[in-house]
């Protein structure tokens, strides 16, 4: 079976950031651009505990679905099964560079969060205890301050 190109990256050289993962266009001929946001450094820094990335599932989803210039283009913003990041795809041709701002405000959002994390309930998830608030924003605040405040070409771009 012909290996999928996300597993082609060389993890063992990719930093945190943000990075262009693929894009594709549909049959109707809307481009879809799918971005690979890594919070830790994958198989070198331990990756997040799968409740504050949980935790930050709920609250970057959110951010980013009610985002006044942004809602209409998020398709989806969901947790990476190794724990190390999420993957946001937006509608639209866009480059990593072109997401940072928007990270910027998602993340400062995150780690500023105080109060009821939305959709953390019985009705609304299906695993709503499992949260850790005072981790997601321990993290968001180093992702934004180590990373997002001042991304290099290393950072937005995968390793060759």
């Amino acid at each position: 079976m012909k290996k999928i190109p996300s597993f082609t990256v060389d993890h063992t050289r990719l930093l945190r950031g943000v990075y262009l993962s693929r894009r594709d266009v549909t049959p109707s001929g809307d481009v879809l651009s799918t971005f690979d946001v890594r919070l830790t450094e994958p198989n070198r820094q331990p990756a997040l505990g799968a409740a504050t990335l949980h935790t930050i599932e709920h609250l970057a989803a959110t951010f980013l679905r009610n985002h006044p210039q942004w809602a209409d283009r998020i398709v989806y913003w969901g947790p990476m099964g190794c724990l190390t990041g999420s993957y946001l795809i937006v509608q639209g041709d866009y480059r990593s560079a072109d997401m940072v701002d928007l990270l910027r405000e998602c993340f400062a959002f995150i780690a500023d969060f105080e109060g009821e994390i939305p959709g953390a309930s019985a009705r609304d998830c299906g695993n709503y205890t499992f949260m850790d608030l005072p981790d997601a924003r321990r993290q968001a605040r180093k992702y934004l301050d180590e990373v997002l405040a001042a991304p290099t070409e290393a950072n937005l771009n995968y390793p060759g």
